[in-house]
Protein backbone atom coordinates (compact mmCIF):
# COMPACT_ATOMS: atom_id res chain seq x y z
CA UNK A 1 0.00 0.00 0.00
CA UNK A 2 1.05 3.47 -1.04
CA UNK A 3 1.12 5.88 1.81
CA UNK A 4 -0.34 9.13 2.14
CA UNK A 5 1.27 11.83 4.44
CA UNK A 6 -0.65 14.61 5.94
CA UNK A 7 0.18 18.27 3.88
CA UNK A 8 0.60 21.63 5.64
CA UNK A 9 -2.81 23.44 5.25
CA UNK A 10 -1.70 26.32 3.13
CA UNK A 11 0.33 23.54 0.63
CA UNK A 12 -2.94 21.72 0.48
CA UNK A 13 -5.31 24.95 -0.60
CA UNK A 14 -6.17 24.53 -4.59
CA UNK A 15 -4.78 27.39 -6.32
CA UNK A 16 -8.07 29.19 -5.60
CA UNK A 17 -9.88 28.82 -2.32
CA UNK A 18 -12.81 30.64 -2.60
CA UNK A 19 -15.76 29.79 -5.11
CA UNK A 20 -18.93 31.86 -5.56
CA UNK A 21 -20.06 31.27 -1.99
CA UNK A 22 -17.32 30.98 0.34
CA UNK A 23 -14.99 27.86 0.60
CA UNK A 24 -17.11 24.64 -0.02
CA UNK A 25 -16.33 20.97 -0.18
CA UNK A 26 -16.35 17.41 1.39
CA UNK A 27 -15.73 17.89 5.15
CA UNK A 28 -12.73 16.39 6.32
CA UNK A 29 -11.03 16.74 2.93
CA UNK A 30 -9.46 19.45 1.17
CA UNK A 31 -10.20 22.35 1.56
CA UNK A 32 -12.75 21.62 4.26
CA UNK A 33 -10.53 20.53 6.96
CA UNK A 34 -9.92 21.32 10.46
CA UNK A 35 -6.33 22.38 9.40
CA UNK A 36 -7.31 25.12 6.61
CA UNK A 37 -10.53 26.38 9.16
CA UNK A 38 -7.74 27.52 11.82
CA UNK A 39 -5.52 28.77 9.06
CA UNK A 40 -8.33 31.05 7.56
CA UNK A 41 -9.62 32.16 11.07
CA UNK A 42 -6.15 33.61 11.84
CA UNK A 43 -5.96 35.03 8.15
CA UNK A 44 -9.34 36.69 8.76
CA UNK A 45 -8.25 37.70 11.83
CA UNK A 46 -5.97 39.37 10.81
CA UNK A 47 -7.10 41.20 7.96
CA UNK A 48 -10.17 42.63 9.54
CA UNK A 49 -8.79 43.41 13.18
CA UNK A 50 -7.12 46.15 14.32
CA UNK A 51 -3.40 46.64 14.99
CA UNK A 52 -1.25 47.73 17.83
CA UNK A 53 1.87 49.38 17.67
CA UNK A 54 4.11 46.29 17.22
CA UNK A 55 1.17 44.95 14.61
CA UNK A 56 -0.04 42.33 16.67
CA UNK A 57 -4.10 42.33 16.47
CA UNK A 58 -5.70 44.11 18.95
CA UNK A 59 -9.65 43.74 20.21
CA UNK A 60 -11.08 41.98 16.73
CA UNK A 61 -14.75 40.46 17.66
CA UNK A 62 -16.03 37.44 15.57
CA UNK A 63 -19.44 35.84 15.57
CA UNK A 64 -19.38 32.23 14.35
CA UNK A 65 -22.44 30.15 13.45
CA UNK A 66 -23.58 27.19 11.56
CA UNK A 67 -26.07 24.71 10.26
CA UNK A 68 -27.06 21.70 11.91
CA UNK A 69 -24.13 19.33 10.03
CA UNK A 70 -22.17 16.94 11.96
CA UNK A 71 -19.06 18.30 10.64
CA UNK A 72 -19.73 21.80 11.99
CA UNK A 73 -18.59 20.83 15.67
CA UNK A 74 -15.42 20.28 14.21
CA UNK A 75 -15.05 23.20 11.73
CA UNK A 76 -16.57 25.83 14.85
CA UNK A 77 -13.91 24.71 16.81
CA UNK A 78 -11.28 24.86 14.54
CA UNK A 79 -12.01 28.23 13.54
CA UNK A 80 -12.47 29.65 16.95
CA UNK A 81 -8.65 28.13 18.00
CA UNK A 82 -7.59 30.32 14.81
CA UNK A 83 -9.37 33.24 15.67
CA UNK A 84 -8.29 33.21 19.41
CA UNK A 85 -4.39 32.83 18.82
CA UNK A 86 -4.54 35.88 16.94
CA UNK A 87 -6.40 37.61 20.07
CA UNK A 88 -9.83 37.75 19.04
CA UNK A 89 -12.81 37.56 21.02
CA UNK A 90 -14.84 34.78 19.41
CA UNK A 91 -18.94 34.92 20.31
CA UNK A 92 -20.56 31.25 19.00
CA UNK A 93 -24.20 31.67 18.15
CA UNK A 94 -24.86 28.04 17.30
CA UNK A 95 -27.37 26.56 15.26
CA UNK A 96 -28.58 30.02 13.40
CA UNK A 97 -29.31 30.75 9.65
CA UNK A 98 -26.73 32.60 7.45
CA UNK A 99 -29.02 35.64 6.87
CA UNK A 100 -29.27 35.67 10.87
CA UNK A 101 -25.57 35.70 11.57
CA UNK A 102 -25.45 38.74 8.67
CA UNK A 103 -27.54 40.59 11.79
CA UNK A 104 -26.03 39.07 14.75
CA UNK A 105 -22.51 40.28 12.75
CA UNK A 106 -24.11 43.97 12.19
CA UNK A 107 -26.30 44.17 15.98
CA UNK A 108 -23.04 43.13 18.01
CA UNK A 109 -20.43 45.38 15.91
CA UNK A 110 -18.10 42.69 15.18
CA UNK A 111 -15.28 43.23 13.22
CA UNK A 112 -16.69 39.81 10.48
CA UNK A 113 -19.47 37.02 11.15
CA UNK A 114 -18.55 33.84 10.05
CA UNK A 115 -21.50 30.86 8.84
CA UNK A 116 -20.21 27.30 9.02
CA UNK A 117 -22.58 25.97 6.24
CA UNK A 118 -22.95 23.96 2.76
CA UNK A 119 -26.00 25.70 2.34
CA UNK A 120 -28.41 22.87 -0.05
CA UNK A 121 -25.54 20.76 -0.59
CA UNK A 122 -25.94 17.14 1.93
CA UNK A 123 -24.39 16.67 5.46
CA UNK A 124 -21.11 15.19 4.28
CA UNK A 125 -20.59 18.90 2.30
CA UNK A 126 -19.59 21.99 4.57
CA UNK A 127 -18.33 25.49 3.83
CA UNK A 128 -17.46 28.35 5.58
CA UNK A 129 -18.84 31.54 4.36
CA UNK A 130 -17.44 35.30 5.98
CA UNK A 131 -19.19 38.63 6.27
CA UNK A 132 -17.64 41.92 6.84
CA UNK A 133 -18.78 44.04 9.61
CA UNK A 134 -22.02 45.29 7.63
CA UNK A 135 -23.20 42.00 7.29
CA UNK A 136 -22.03 41.83 3.30
CA UNK A 137 -20.33 38.63 1.86
CA UNK A 138 -17.00 39.36 0.85
CA UNK A 139 -15.87 41.02 -2.61
CA UNK A 140 -13.54 38.58 -4.59
CA UNK A 141 -10.37 41.16 -3.74
CA UNK A 142 -10.85 40.46 -0.10
CA UNK A 143 -11.38 36.91 -0.78
CA UNK A 144 -7.64 36.67 -2.21
CA UNK A 145 -6.42 38.99 0.06
CA UNK A 146 -7.04 36.32 2.67
CA UNK A 147 -6.01 33.07 0.73
CA UNK A 148 -2.56 35.69 -0.01
CA UNK A 149 -1.91 36.11 3.73
CA UNK A 150 -2.85 32.18 4.68
CA UNK A 151 -0.25 31.30 1.17
CA UNK A 152 2.47 33.39 2.75
CA UNK A 153 4.73 33.78 6.03
CA UNK A 154 2.85 36.97 7.44
CA UNK A 155 1.48 35.54 10.13
CA UNK A 156 4.36 33.72 11.77
CA UNK A 157 5.66 36.59 13.17
CA UNK A 158 2.23 37.45 14.78
CA UNK A 159 1.34 35.26 18.00
CA UNK A 160 -0.28 36.90 20.78
CA UNK A 161 0.42 35.51 24.14
CA UNK A 162 -0.15 35.91 27.39
CA UNK A 163 -3.48 37.70 28.07
CA UNK A 164 -3.35 38.63 24.77
CA UNK A 165 -4.51 35.50 23.43
CA UNK A 166 -8.22 35.59 22.60
CA UNK A 167 -11.39 33.52 24.18
CA UNK A 168 -14.82 32.40 22.85
CA UNK A 169 -17.67 33.08 24.55
CA UNK A 170 -21.17 31.89 23.72
CA UNK A 171 -24.43 33.89 23.01
CA UNK A 172 -27.37 31.91 24.61
CA UNK A 173 -29.92 34.44 23.16
CA UNK A 174 -29.05 35.12 19.55
CA UNK A 175 -32.25 32.77 18.50
CA UNK A 176 -34.32 35.32 20.38
CA UNK A 177 -32.58 38.49 18.97
CA UNK A 178 -33.08 36.88 15.41
CA UNK A 179 -36.72 36.10 16.02
CA UNK A 180 -37.85 39.92 16.91
CA UNK A 181 -35.77 41.20 14.16
CA UNK A 182 -38.01 38.85 11.43
CA UNK A 183 -40.75 39.51 12.99
CA UNK A 184 -40.26 43.11 12.69
CA UNK A 185 -40.20 42.61 8.73
CA UNK A 186 -43.93 41.92 8.97
CA UNK A 187 -46.33 44.80 8.94
CA UNK A 188 -46.89 45.59 12.70
CA UNK A 189 -51.21 45.96 11.52
CA UNK A 190 -51.15 42.54 10.67
CA UNK A 191 -51.13 38.84 11.93
CA UNK A 192 -51.34 35.70 10.13
CA UNK A 193 -54.31 34.39 12.07
CA UNK A 194 -56.22 31.49 10.38
CA UNK A 195 -53.38 31.08 7.87
CA UNK A 196 -52.48 27.15 7.51
CA UNK A 197 -48.64 27.17 6.82
CA UNK A 198 -47.02 24.23 5.92
CA UNK A 199 -42.95 24.82 6.77
CA UNK A 200 -40.05 22.50 6.09
CA UNK A 201 -37.45 23.62 7.70
CA UNK A 202 -34.67 21.23 5.41
CA UNK A 203 -33.61 19.64 8.90
CA UNK A 204 -31.22 22.50 8.91
CA UNK A 205 -30.55 25.77 10.46
CA UNK A 206 -33.62 27.27 10.71
CA UNK A 207 -35.30 24.54 12.65
CA UNK A 208 -35.67 26.15 15.88
CA UNK A 209 -36.22 29.98 14.68
CA UNK A 210 -39.03 29.64 11.41
CA UNK A 211 -41.61 27.87 13.64
CA UNK A 212 -41.15 30.34 16.56
CA UNK A 213 -41.70 33.01 13.81
CA UNK A 214 -44.87 31.90 12.00
CA UNK A 215 -46.46 30.66 14.90
CA UNK A 216 -45.90 34.14 17.14
CA UNK A 217 -47.15 35.91 13.91
CA UNK A 218 -50.15 33.76 14.94
CA UNK A 219 -50.34 30.80 11.73
CA UNK A 220 -51.84 27.30 12.26
CA UNK A 221 -48.37 25.82 11.50
CA UNK A 222 -47.33 22.31 10.52
CA UNK A 223 -43.66 22.07 10.25
CA UNK A 224 -41.89 19.05 8.34
CA UNK A 225 -38.08 18.33 8.85
CA UNK A 226 -37.42 19.83 12.32
CA UNK A 227 -35.73 17.24 14.00
CA UNK A 228 -31.80 16.95 12.24
CA UNK A 229 -29.29 14.79 13.56
CA UNK A 230 -26.62 15.96 11.85
CA UNK A 231 -26.63 13.83 8.53
CA UNK A 232 -30.08 14.76 7.27
CA UNK A 233 -30.29 18.26 6.55
CA UNK A 234 -31.34 18.43 3.10
CA UNK A 235 -31.90 15.13 2.87
CA UNK A 236 -34.81 14.89 0.27
CA UNK A 237 -36.40 17.59 1.48
CA UNK A 238 -35.99 21.90 2.04
CA UNK A 239 -36.04 24.16 -1.45
CA UNK A 240 -34.18 21.53 -3.14
CA UNK A 241 -36.58 19.06 -2.89
CA UNK A 242 -39.81 20.52 -2.00
CA UNK A 243 -41.70 17.75 -3.40
CA UNK A 244 -42.79 16.72 0.37
CA UNK A 245 -43.80 20.24 1.09
CA UNK A 246 -46.67 20.39 -2.32
CA UNK A 247 -47.47 16.61 -0.77
CA UNK A 248 -48.15 18.52 3.45
CA UNK A 249 -49.85 21.26 1.48
CA UNK A 250 -52.54 19.00 0.11
CA UNK A 251 -52.72 16.58 3.27
CA UNK A 252 -53.62 19.65 5.32
CA UNK A 253 -55.34 21.83 3.19
CA UNK A 254 -52.75 24.84 3.67
CA UNK A 255 -52.66 27.73 2.08
CA UNK A 256 -49.04 27.88 1.58
CA UNK A 257 -46.15 25.74 1.75
CA UNK A 258 -43.06 27.26 2.88
CA UNK A 259 -39.58 25.30 1.97
CA UNK A 260 -36.33 26.24 3.12
CA UNK A 261 -32.73 25.36 2.61
CA UNK A 262 -30.38 24.00 4.66
CA UNK A 263 -28.94 27.33 6.24
CA UNK A 264 -32.28 29.02 5.33
CA UNK A 265 -31.18 31.70 2.94
CA UNK A 266 -33.44 30.70 0.03
CA UNK A 267 -36.85 29.72 0.00
CA UNK A 268 -39.09 27.42 -2.48
CA UNK A 269 -43.31 28.00 -1.84
CA UNK A 270 -46.41 26.02 -2.97
CA UNK A 271 -49.32 27.48 -3.04
CA UNK A 272 -52.60 26.12 -2.07
CA UNK A 273 -52.65 23.30 -5.10
CA UNK A 274 -49.69 21.97 -4.00
CA UNK A 275 -48.25 23.52 -7.24
CA UNK A 276 -44.51 24.80 -6.51
CA UNK A 277 -43.58 28.66 -6.70
CA UNK A 278 -39.86 29.06 -7.46
CA UNK A 279 -37.51 32.23 -6.89
CA UNK A 280 -38.55 33.81 -10.23
CA UNK A 281 -42.43 33.53 -9.56
CA UNK A 282 -41.92 35.12 -5.75
CA UNK A 283 -39.48 38.11 -7.33
CA UNK A 284 -42.44 38.79 -9.86
CA UNK A 285 -44.73 39.24 -7.03
CA UNK A 286 -42.93 41.02 -5.05
CA UNK A 287 -41.41 43.55 -7.76
CA UNK A 288 -44.62 44.04 -9.46
CA UNK A 289 -46.73 44.72 -6.07
CA UNK A 290 -43.87 47.07 -5.06
CA UNK A 291 -44.20 48.91 -8.48
CA UNK A 292 -47.56 49.33 -7.78
CA UNK A 293 -46.83 50.80 -4.52
CA UNK A 294 -44.28 52.61 -5.93
CA UNK A 295 -41.32 51.40 -3.40
CA UNK A 296 -39.27 49.56 -6.27
CA UNK A 297 -36.16 51.60 -6.03
CA UNK A 298 -35.81 52.59 -9.71
CA UNK A 299 -38.36 50.14 -10.73
CA UNK A 300 -35.19 48.46 -11.32
CA UNK A 301 -35.07 44.22 -10.06
CA UNK A 302 -31.20 42.58 -9.96
CA UNK A 303 -31.29 39.28 -11.14
CA UNK A 304 -29.21 36.67 -12.84
CA UNK A 305 -28.92 34.93 -17.05
CA UNK A 306 -30.48 31.72 -14.97
CA UNK A 307 -34.25 33.80 -14.34
CA UNK A 308 -36.73 32.30 -16.33
CA UNK A 309 -37.50 34.97 -19.73
CA UNK A 310 -41.16 35.36 -18.62
CA UNK A 311 -39.94 37.32 -15.07
CA UNK A 312 -38.57 40.05 -17.56
CA UNK A 313 -41.45 39.90 -19.56
CA UNK A 314 -43.34 40.43 -16.61
CA UNK A 315 -41.45 43.34 -15.61
CA UNK A 316 -41.27 45.05 -18.89
CA UNK A 317 -45.33 44.95 -19.15
CA UNK A 318 -45.76 47.01 -15.95
CA UNK A 319 -43.73 49.58 -16.40
CA UNK A 320 -40.26 47.93 -14.64
CA UNK A 321 -36.83 46.56 -16.09
CA UNK A 322 -34.23 43.94 -14.96
CA UNK A 323 -30.60 44.35 -14.22
CA UNK A 324 -28.87 41.05 -14.55
CA UNK A 325 -26.12 40.38 -12.39
CA UNK A 326 -23.36 37.46 -12.34
CA UNK A 327 -24.50 34.60 -11.09
CA UNK A 328 -24.49 33.96 -7.02
CA UNK A 329 -26.74 36.25 -4.58
CA UNK A 330 -23.28 38.18 -3.39
CA UNK A 331 -23.07 39.38 -7.02
CA UNK A 332 -27.28 40.51 -7.11
CA UNK A 333 -26.06 41.91 -3.70
CA UNK A 334 -23.11 44.00 -4.81
CA UNK A 335 -25.15 44.97 -8.30
CA UNK A 336 -27.74 46.19 -5.97
CA UNK A 337 -24.96 48.32 -3.62
CA UNK A 338 -23.62 49.81 -6.86
CA UNK A 339 -27.37 51.00 -8.54
CA UNK A 340 -28.42 51.89 -5.03
CA UNK A 341 -31.42 49.34 -5.70
CA UNK A 342 -33.55 47.46 -2.81
CA UNK A 343 -35.15 44.02 -4.63
CA UNK A 344 -32.77 41.56 -6.21
CA UNK A 345 -32.61 37.31 -6.45
CA UNK A 346 -31.82 34.03 -8.01
CA UNK A 347 -34.50 31.17 -9.92
CA UNK A 348 -32.96 28.92 -6.52
CA UNK A 349 -35.23 31.20 -4.21
CA UNK A 350 -32.17 33.73 -2.42
CA UNK A 351 -34.18 36.34 -2.53
CA UNK A 352 -32.84 39.81 -1.00
CA UNK A 353 -34.77 42.67 0.18
CA UNK A 354 -31.58 44.95 1.10
CA UNK A 355 -34.12 47.30 3.58
CA UNK A 356 -34.42 44.52 5.97
CA UNK A 357 -30.85 42.34 5.28
CA UNK A 358 -27.70 42.03 3.67
CA UNK A 359 -28.29 38.77 2.20
CA UNK A 360 -30.45 36.07 0.86
CA UNK A 361 -33.42 35.27 3.78
CA UNK A 362 -35.58 32.68 3.42
CA UNK A 363 -38.16 33.56 5.82
CA UNK A 364 -38.10 37.36 5.14
CA UNK A 365 -39.02 36.67 1.61
CA UNK A 366 -42.08 34.03 2.52
CA UNK A 367 -43.61 36.83 4.80
CA UNK A 368 -43.13 39.48 1.87
CA UNK A 369 -45.61 36.75 0.02
CA UNK A 370 -47.53 36.28 3.30
CA UNK A 371 -47.94 40.06 3.77
CA UNK A 372 -49.08 40.76 -0.22
CA UNK A 373 -51.74 37.37 -0.15
CA UNK A 374 -53.37 39.70 3.17
CA UNK A 375 -53.14 42.73 1.70
CA UNK A 376 -54.70 41.57 -1.82
CA UNK A 377 -56.98 39.08 -0.53
CA UNK A 378 -55.70 37.13 -3.58
CA UNK A 379 -54.87 32.78 -2.86
CA UNK A 380 -51.26 32.94 -3.92
CA UNK A 381 -51.71 30.66 -6.97
CA UNK A 382 -53.80 33.63 -8.47
CA UNK A 383 -50.53 35.84 -7.57
CA UNK A 384 -48.14 33.63 -9.50
CA UNK A 385 -50.31 34.01 -13.00
CA UNK A 386 -48.97 37.39 -13.00
CA UNK A 387 -46.29 35.67 -14.31
CA UNK A 388 -45.86 33.61 -17.41
CA UNK A 389 -42.86 31.25 -17.42
CA UNK A 390 -41.48 30.23 -20.33
CA UNK A 391 -40.73 26.45 -20.62
CA UNK A 392 -37.11 25.66 -19.45
CA UNK A 393 -34.98 22.68 -18.84
CA UNK A 394 -31.99 22.31 -17.12
CA UNK A 395 -29.20 19.65 -16.44
CA UNK A 396 -26.07 19.27 -14.05
CA UNK A 397 -23.15 17.40 -15.61
CA UNK A 398 -20.81 15.73 -13.25
CA UNK A 399 -16.73 17.04 -14.77
CA UNK A 400 -13.71 15.85 -14.06
CA UNK A 401 -12.10 19.15 -14.01
CA UNK A 402 -13.66 22.38 -15.02
CA UNK A 403 -11.64 23.36 -18.20
CA UNK A 404 -12.54 25.93 -20.33
CA UNK A 405 -15.19 25.33 -22.75
CA UNK A 406 -13.68 27.18 -25.86
CA UNK A 407 -11.03 25.01 -25.31
CA UNK A 408 -13.61 22.10 -26.55
CA UNK A 409 -14.65 23.07 -29.99
CA UNK A 410 -17.22 20.28 -30.67
CA UNK A 411 -18.74 21.89 -27.24
CA UNK A 412 -18.57 25.17 -28.74
CA UNK A 413 -20.13 23.80 -31.72
CA UNK A 414 -22.98 22.38 -29.40
CA UNK A 415 -23.63 25.41 -28.10
CA UNK A 416 -23.69 27.24 -31.56
CA UNK A 417 -26.17 25.09 -33.45
CA UNK A 418 -28.56 25.19 -30.30
CA UNK A 419 -28.57 29.10 -30.09
CA UNK A 420 -28.92 29.48 -34.32
CA UNK A 421 -32.02 27.03 -33.63
CA UNK A 422 -33.55 29.48 -31.19
CA UNK A 423 -32.54 32.61 -32.51
CA UNK A 424 -34.49 35.07 -30.67
CA UNK A 425 -37.11 32.58 -29.37
CA UNK A 426 -35.02 31.19 -26.57
CA UNK A 427 -31.67 31.13 -24.92
CA UNK A 428 -28.83 28.83 -23.96
CA UNK A 429 -26.67 29.13 -20.86
CA UNK A 430 -23.54 26.91 -20.06
CA UNK A 431 -21.91 27.57 -16.76
CA UNK A 432 -19.78 25.60 -14.03
CA UNK A 433 -21.25 25.51 -10.68
CA UNK A 434 -19.11 27.86 -8.35
CA UNK A 435 -19.79 25.29 -5.39
CA UNK A 436 -19.47 21.36 -7.04
CA UNK A 437 -17.55 19.67 -9.77
CA UNK A 438 -20.64 20.24 -12.30
CA UNK A 439 -21.40 22.06 -15.54
CA UNK A 440 -24.76 23.40 -15.68
CA UNK A 441 -26.84 23.36 -19.20
CA UNK A 442 -29.97 25.55 -19.19
CA UNK A 443 -32.09 26.00 -22.31
CA UNK A 444 -35.62 28.40 -22.75
CA UNK A 445 -37.61 28.13 -25.34
CA UNK A 446 -41.56 27.97 -26.48
CA UNK A 447 -41.40 24.38 -26.81
CA UNK A 448 -40.65 22.26 -23.81
CA UNK A 449 -40.18 18.58 -26.04
CA UNK A 450 -37.51 20.51 -28.50
CA UNK A 451 -35.11 22.13 -25.81
CA UNK A 452 -35.19 19.00 -23.79
CA UNK A 453 -33.57 17.67 -26.56
CA UNK A 454 -31.44 20.44 -26.79
CA UNK A 455 -30.07 19.66 -23.59
CA UNK A 456 -29.58 16.63 -24.05
CA UNK A 457 -27.09 17.43 -26.82
CA UNK A 458 -24.82 20.07 -25.32
CA UNK A 459 -24.99 18.03 -21.89
CA UNK A 460 -23.72 14.91 -23.64
CA UNK A 461 -21.08 16.78 -25.76
CA UNK A 462 -19.53 18.32 -22.06
CA UNK A 463 -20.15 14.57 -21.03
CA UNK A 464 -17.82 13.04 -23.79
CA UNK A 465 -14.74 15.25 -23.59
CA UNK A 466 -15.09 16.41 -19.33
CA UNK A 467 -17.01 14.07 -17.76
Amino acid sequence: MSETKEKHPQSAMRSKLFGTDGVRGIANQNPMTSEIAMALGRATAYLFGAKDRMGLPKNTKVVIGKDTRLSGYMLENALAAGFCSMGAKVFLVGPLPTPGIAFITRSMRADAGVVISASHNLYHYNGIKIFDREGYKLPDAMEKKIEEIMESTELARVRPTMDNIGKATRIEDAIGRYIVYIKDTFPNDMTLDGIRIVLDCANGAAYKVAPIVFEELGAELFPIHCSPNGVNINDQCGAVYPQAMCKAVHEHRAEIGISLDGDADRVILSDENGEIVDGDQIMAICALHMLKEGTLAKKTLVTTAMSNMGLQVALKRAGGKIIHAQVGDRYIVETMRKESLNLGGEQSGHLVFLEHNTTGDGMIAALKILAIMKQTGKKLSELKKQMTQFPQVLENVFVREKEDFTKFPKITQAIKKVEDALGDNGRVLVRYSGTEPLARVMVEGEDYAMIQGYVQDIAGTIRTHLG
